[in-house]
């Protein structure tokens, strides 16, 4: 049996948000006890709350919503590369040794360590000449382990304008630091959320 790889973030009250989002909440609807015989739980979070697929819609006006974008991209061959480093964004250069023989779908570790209940100040992005370069060598998809592939003090946005203009894919916040880097079948489906901007994703990697 393959083995799998959980690179989903786990979410729990108090999960960090970017600054002004929406925070995750739980609240009990129903709870086993005398004449109540099951638990159920409601849930309010962002879209961009934990592991998330980026819909055009979050960043183009004119963009597609998440429910639109084809599922076969989050699904396939897929490589883990190091671009960790010193600068605040990760440079062409950086990946251009990792990318021979590249599959459709490239996730990036960005960070040394990540810890899901704290918002990561200052986290690694990307150029968008980086974007370029994976859309050139045919990548699909890219997923990030920060909360965005750009700064989050940018207001305009470059890196994602970058994936609007090659009609590539965004996963961000995945959990990658578990993972060994080399190649994998990445499965990452979005929630059907009709109209919506983003959706959550249960991310896993299996050995090729």
């Amino acid at each position: 049996m393959s083995q799998l790889i959980d690179i989903t973030p786990p979410l729990a009250p108090g999960a960090a948000v970017f600054p002004g989002d929406a925070p995750y909440r739980v609240d009990k609807t129903f709870q086993i006890g005398p004449g109540c015989p099951v638990n159920v739980t409601s849930v309010s979070l962002s879209t961009h709350c934990g592991a998330h697929a980026d819909a055009p819609l979050h960043y183009s006006a004119e963009g597609v919503p998440i429910d639109r974008v084809p599922l076969e991209d989050f699904i396939g061959p897929a490589r883990l590369i190091d671009a960790r480093g010193d600068g605040p964004l990760c440079r062409p250069e950086e990946l251009l040794p990792h990318l021979d023989d590249v599959p459709p779908r490239v996730l990036l570790r960005l960070a040394d360590t990540l810890d899901p209940m704290r918002w990561p100040e200052g986290f690694r992005a990307l150029a968008p000449e980086t974007v370029d370069l994976l859309a050139e060598r045919g990548v699909r998809l890219v997923g990030v382990d920060v909360p965005s592939v750009d700064p989050e003090t940018s207001k305009e946005l470059p890196a994602h304008m970058g994936f609007l203009r090659h009609d590539m894919r965004i996963l961000e916040n995945l959990a990658l630091r578990e993972a060994e880097f080399g190649d994998y079948e990445l499965i990452a489906l979005p929630l059907r959320l009709e109209g919506l901007d983003a959706a959550p994703v249960r991310a896993i990697l299996r050995r090729v």
